[in-house]
């Protein structure tokens, strides 16, 4: 390629037919390929007879090889930024790449494709017209819980990734903070041949997990329904329910006193915790 350019190519996250001509032309053509994992992504060019000139461009040397890219890029020659699968810098590598191209007044080029998150938004069923993306929630239950807290309000659909070794435990912290009630959608090995989406409650899709172990498989997209708007507690929650959670609430952690009462009444626990808030205040 005779200009000097970075390309953003995204790559399939499972059906290699997906690699779209134009990506494998730029592949094809530019002097180095920056790639995530190069055995990975050697064996995506070899399926496509491209011969590329690959370098390793990951978490723990980005900054180190973008210098080396920028000099590569003002010495006239044109790289390519791919990440294992589907589109870089979504949940990858690659921000500080591509900032320093740019800093360095660099041209960058997306060659679009494929994206898990988008893919599996487009099949889910749930509202589009709005919505965020987490990406990976904490490894650790303790902050996994905290920043599942945090977006239970959220009044859009929401989605994260989440890896087979974690998908249950990411569900039963879901349960906890969001509700067993709560809709939402796993989205396992787009594209690939065991290809699933399921959609449910939170509660509904423990349960198919817990029966299917081959549903635990692979890796997944999860995608949140947005919160239902909430009135105010008053006249929403019954007088009865209020007298069950008044006297769980002296006895218990007000979390735990809230999930008791809404197994009693059927009456949601997330507005029962407000209702618990408002009664210490």
């Amino acid at each position: 390629m005779s200009e000097s350019c970075l390309y953003i190519v995204a790559t399939p996250i499972g059906n290699l037919n997906d690699l779209s001509p134009r990506a494998r032309d730029v592949l094809a053509q530019v002097d180095v390929i920056a790639a995530e994992d190069t055995r990975h992504t050697s064996r995506l060019l070899n399926h496509f007879g491209i011969r590329g000139n690959l370098v390793a461009c990951h978490d723990h040397n980005e900054r180190s090889r973008s210098e080396q890219i920028v000099q590569r890029l003002q010495g006239g020659e044109s790289v390519a930024l791919v990440s294992d699968a589907g589109t870089p810098l979504i949940s990858d590598p690659g921000y500080h790449l591509v900032n320093a191209v740019r800093e360095a007044g660099i041209k960058v080029v997306p060659v679009p494709g494929a994206c898990a998150m988008v893919s599996a938004l487009s099949v889910s069923g749930l509202p589009s017209d709005r919505f965020f993306f987490e990406g990976f929630l904490p490894a650790k239950g303790a902050g996994r819980r905290k920043r599942l807290a945090e977006l239970s309000d959220f009044p859009h659909t929401w989605i994260v990734y989440e890896s087979p070794h974690r998908i249950m435990d990411m569900l039963v912290d879901m349960d906890g903070e969001l509700g067993g009630d709560r809709k939402i959608v796993l989205a396992r090995e787009l594209t690939k041949t065991f290809e699933t989406v399921l959609s449910g409650t939170v509660s509904e899709l423990q349960e198919i997990l817990t029966s299917d172990e081959n549903q635990r498989r692979g890796e997944f997209v999860v995608l949140i329904h947005g919160a239902e708007k909430q009135e105010g507690f008053g006249d929403d929650i019954p007088d009865e329910a209020l007298k069950i959670l008044e006297v769980l609430v002296e006895e218990l952690p007000m979390k735990q006193a809230s999930q008791i009462a809404s197994k009693i009444t059927g009456i949601k626990s997330k507005l029962l915790y407000k209702a618990g808030l408002a009664m210490k205040e």
